[in-house]
């Protein structure tokens, strides 16, 4: 286990919730809103503040626009995302000592 470095692990994407967001976009590439909270089981509030979390770590981006007069938000996984994703497994990966 002499590989495994607890300080590599992003506190960003360690959250339950934010890990759920990112795993889900990694397979899905972008998702709505609503599409992550039915996936989640999760509350608006709560998904939100994960959400903005994840942007302000430039990990996803939000766009928000209006669709049939209705609010929508798209959230997308970035490449920052995707390789701090993968940096996160890799340091899982040491704790297993793999």
């Amino acid at each position: 286990m002499s590989d495994f470095d607890i300080n590599a692990i992003d506190e960003v994407i360690h959250g339950r919730l934010r890990l759920g967001i990112i795993a889900y976009l990694v397979g899905a590439g972008s998702a709505d809103f609503a599409t992550l909270k039915q996936h989640l089981q999760t509350t608006d509030g709560n998904l939100s503040v994960h959400l903005r979390k994840l942007e302000d770590a430039g990990y996803v981006a939000v766009e928000k626009s209006f669709r049939d007069r209705k609010p929508r938000t798209e959230v997308s996984l970035t490449d920052t995302g995707r390789s701090a994703f993968v940096k996160y497994l890799d340091s899982l990966s040491g704790l297993l000592g793999k």
